[in-house]
């Protein structure tokens, strides 16, 4: 790790359709004593944002340059078609990209989607970005193509989504600046892990347990030796024998 300083609080920005909030629950747990400020990006802002300095570390969308920023792969959202409700597609279950041939598929500038060539038709004009979109599909001009966590967080009564096969998919990665892996950014790196508290790989293990010292306790591999004393003595009271041999004496001549 690198990095002496702790910093007062720990930044972490996130980029639309991440929920961040189990993470930030644990945090709080964790770290009472080190507040963490959370802040929703544009997702073509939170890059610059780490780079410049601007945040800890960021829940972004995949691809990043790797060559500047370190990044973790968390997980590979579905990817849905997003169409009015009394679109023909609703009643299947899954829908694929010939089905969208006829429809006009909107593009955003904002969109995370990395195409080699988009379905359907193409619009006159490309929306700004994804919230647009989806007034446009609501609006009957056209579908869009986005990952299922903005679907939901774009969703409207009058609309409906359907998983869309084989078109690209998006996946959310913990990214932070290059050789930036602060104590701050292994606990955070450990939470989205699952590790525990207890972790060996944690940055606060708990302390072993003090070894007991040396005649406390029971001592293993060794019999317990009875007290000293008339009750614990090893021949038996009137006998010759011992206690692992119990045979008796030779009896005396009587007179």
């Amino acid at each position: 790790m690198t990095g002496s300083e702790v910093s007062p609080s720990f930044r972490l920005v996130y980029v639309p359709g991440v929920m961040p909030d189990k993470w930030v629950r644990v945090w709080n747990e964790r770290q009472p004593d080190v507040p963490l400020t959370l802040t929703q990006v544009p997702v073509g802002t939170a890059q610059g944002l780490l780079l410049d300095g601007g945040a800890d570390a960021g829940l972004v969308r995949l691809p990043v340059d790797r060559t500047v920023l370190s990044a973790i792969p968390l997980y590979t959202e579905q990817t849905v078609v997003v169409v009015p409700k009394d679109h023909v597609v609703t009643a299947a279950d899954s829908v694929t990209l010939e089905d969208l041939a006829d429809d006009i598929v909107l593009h955003p500038l904002d969109d995370v989607l990395d195409w080699e060539t988009l379905p359907g038709r193409p619009a006159l004009e490309r929306p700004a970005t994804t919230a647009d979109a989806v007034e446009l599909v609501a609006a009957g001009i056209g579908v869009l193509v986005v990952p299922l966590s903005l679907a939901r967080l774009h969703h409207r009564k009058d609309l409906a989504h359907r998983p869309l096969e084989e078109a690209p998919a998006s996946s959310v990665a913990l990214s932070w600046p290059e050789g930036e892996t602060t104590d701050l950014v292994e606990d955070f790196i450990g939470i989205v892990r699952g590790r525990t508290v207890n972790s060996t790989r944690g940055r606060r293990p708990q302390p072993a347990p003090e070894k007991k010292r040396e005649g406390e306790g029971r001592v293993e591999g060794r019999r317990r030796q009875p007290p000293a004393g008339a009750g614990g003595r090893g021949r038996r009271a009137g006998t010759g024998g011992s206690a692992t041999n119990p045979r008796r004496g030779k009896p005396r001549r009587r007179s």
